[in-house]
């Protein structure tokens, strides 16, 4: 295990890692008291739990009654009555609630009909509070009981959170997130209590994981990359990085992370299809849903070889039907049809690691496996098999895998390993450029020409570019884009001012100059707010062209995509010195893209 840096801030401080993922979830944290090297605990005691210690992982699943009040969350559904509980009382159960808070798509429209809906009157950020502020109990309770002085750190106010979440979402569902944690009351809305809260992906965490575990081979330390696979019960998270040059600790993205809907409950769903269309119209049909929960908890786990055939005991010795091939209630299922269960799930992690190497600046012959699907015998097997010829090395780490998130959250916390990632769209904004009739794509779209109080042509619908996807973007990385607002009058322009991002989700490179080009492929993602008050008081009338006076406007918007969450500011110039001006960033939560 790597040697961590003594914690150098002043004040001590708890950080909680809380992982919530589609079937399972767990909870890291550590306490940081300055000059100490901090140390990596997982949460092992939950209440209702009757194994004490160990397991660190909980159901990600909630029963509400008719009324809408949570009565069983996490370890408190794994009692063997609550099935049976369950339908007696009417609660409505919430599961893979996770996966509703995905970013839409045309191409995972499929979700739709494989996720489970979720109860009557709740939203996915409702559930996620519930369960979020679950965890949190689950986790101060467990502090308290375990550290002399829990009570007093968890009281002070010195408690931050790390939420993780599969590589392809965004600031939409980062904001969606966040609501969730101020209603489950882990954070306030305050803006001095919102930075309590940090988000990372599940690749980034996963990459850390494997740092912090001293798994670095020596082709990594000369500088080739390395591919990190989060198999989770969602997600398959993907994401390349490479040592920085000259720097013994630092890691860069240098491919586009990607993530795949094909996780381990997708498995699952494959079978279940299955046992439903053997057995429909047969006296078993009624059996089918035991049968899928224990292929979830035993036989997806277990299998390993194609040629051996696996067995579903669900009944007793008097079922019997050998043309449905059960016998002595036990269900008999052919090893290569198993194998077809795993197949999606198997060919998109060949998919993607193959399409990183593609994409990625540097050579790549690493590949780790991680996640709490990596311990699957048959799915490391078969990844390793098919890429081996390929040129990559594929390893899985002697470590709990179903901790490499929460654990690898932490380490980012402690020490800040990625600080360049890879742009995975291209941003910009809808703009009027001055008009150039010598430009084909400008004169065939003369007929939208404005005129500007300067007396100058415009031409809107124009995509200004702020950065292309690709990119390889800084921590500190700024990208601007200047604005003019021009009026008559100065009440005439907009002193609370927002400028929406849009981005652009097709295959061009560059994007389209016009967004009428691609029109499907634009969406308007953010708004930029920001309060112009100051700078539009300080203005002096110009004189245009024409000899029209009029005031005008110059602003530039600054945003930073090169950190875990977007970030903006505004600025200006007086008497040639810049100012800047803090502003926020208004995520649109509900966009459907077309991939």
């Amino acid at each position: 295990m790597s040697t961590r840096t003594p914690y150098s801030g002043t004040e001590r401080k708890l950080v909680l890692a809380l992982d919530v993922g589609t079937t399972y979830s767990g909870i890291s944290y550590a306490i940081l008291d300055p000059g100490r090297e901090p140390d990596i605990k997982p949460v092992t005691r939950f209440p209702s739990r009757a194994k004490v210690g160990g397991d660190a992982k909980v159901p990600t699943v909630v029963y509400y009654d008719s009324d809408g009040t949570p009565r069983a969350l996490g370890a408190e559904t794994e009692r063997e009555e609550i099935e049976t509980l369950a339908e007696e009382s009417q609660w409505a159960k919430a599961e893979w609630f996770k996966l509703h808070l995905r970013p839409k798509t045309r191409t995972t429209d499929f979700l739709d009909d494989e996720i489970p809906p979720l109860p009557p009157g709740k939203s996915v950020v409702d559930v996620l509070a519930d369960y979020l502020r679950y965890l949190n109990q689950c986790a101060r309770i467990y502090i308290e009981e375990t550290h002399i002085d829990g009570a007093s750190l968890l009281t002070s106010g010195r408690v931050e959170f790390i939420l993780s979440h599969p590589n392809s979402w965004e600031g939409a569902q980062q904001s969606l997130m966040r609501s969730a944690a101020i209603q489950a009351g882990l954070i306030t809305d305050a803006p001095n209590d919102r930075d309590r809260i940090s988000f990372i992906s599940e690749g980034e965490a996963s990459l850390n994981f494997c740092i912090d575990k001293d798994l670095i081979n020596n082709s990594i330390r000369q500088g080739d990359g390395v591919t990190i696979v989060d198999a989770g019960g969602g997600t398959l998270d993907v994401s390349t990085y490479a040592r920085k040059l000259g720097s013994s600790n630092e890691y860069e993205e240098i491919a586009a992370p990607q993530s795949y809907f094909q996780g381990s409950v997708f498995v699952t769903r494959a079978a279940a299809a299955h046992l439903q269309e053997l057995l429909e119209e047969t006296r078993f049909q009624d059996d089918v849903k035991f049968m899928t929960h224990k292929f979830d908890k035993s036989t997806k786990l277990t299998f390993r070889d194609p040629k051996d055939p696996q067995y579903i005991k669900f009944g007793s010795v008097r079922d019997r039907d050998p043309d449905l091939n059960i016998r002595a209630g036990s269900l008999r299922l052919d090893g290569h049809l198993v194998a077809g269960f795993f197949e999606p799930s198997i060919q998109a992690i060949i998919t993607s690691v193959t399409e990183q190497q593609q994409l990625s600046r540097k050579h790549v012959s690493t590949v780790f496996l991680v996640g709490g699907f990596a311990a699957s015998d048959y799915l490391f097997s078969q990844v390793q098999e098919r890429l081996q010829p390929l040129g990559f090395d594929v390893h899985r780490p002697d470590a709990q895998l179903n901790k490499a998130v929460p654990d690898g959250a932490l380490v980012s916390s402690l020490r800040r390993t990625v600080r360049n990632r890879i742009a995975k769209y291209s941003y910009g904004v809808r703009s009027t450029v001055r008009y150039v009739p010598t430009r084909p794509e400008h004169l065939k779209r003369s007929d939208k020409c404005v005129v500007f109080m300067s007396g100058e042509l415009g031409l809107s619908g124009n995509f200004s570019l702020l950065l292309q996807k690709g990119t390889q973007v800084s921590e500190a990385g700024e990208f601007r884009k200047s604005f003019f607002q021009e009026a008559k009058k100065k009440t005439q322009l907009s002193k609370q001012n927002k400028t929406t991002i849009t981005v652009y989700r097709g295959h061009s490179s560059p994007p389209p100059e016009f967004i009428d080009q691609e029109p499907e492929n634009f969406r308007e993602v953010f708004k930029i707010d920001a309060d112009l008050t100051q700078v539009i008081d300080s203005l002096q009338k110009v004189t245009g062209s024409s000899g029209r006076r009029y005031f005008r406007l110059n602003y530039e918007i600054v945003v930073l995509f090169g950190a875990t969450e977007f970030k903006a500011q505004y600025a200006w110039y007086e008497n040639g010195i810049e100012k800047r001006g803090p502003a926020e960033i208004l995520f649109d939560t509900d966009i459907t893209y077309e991939s």
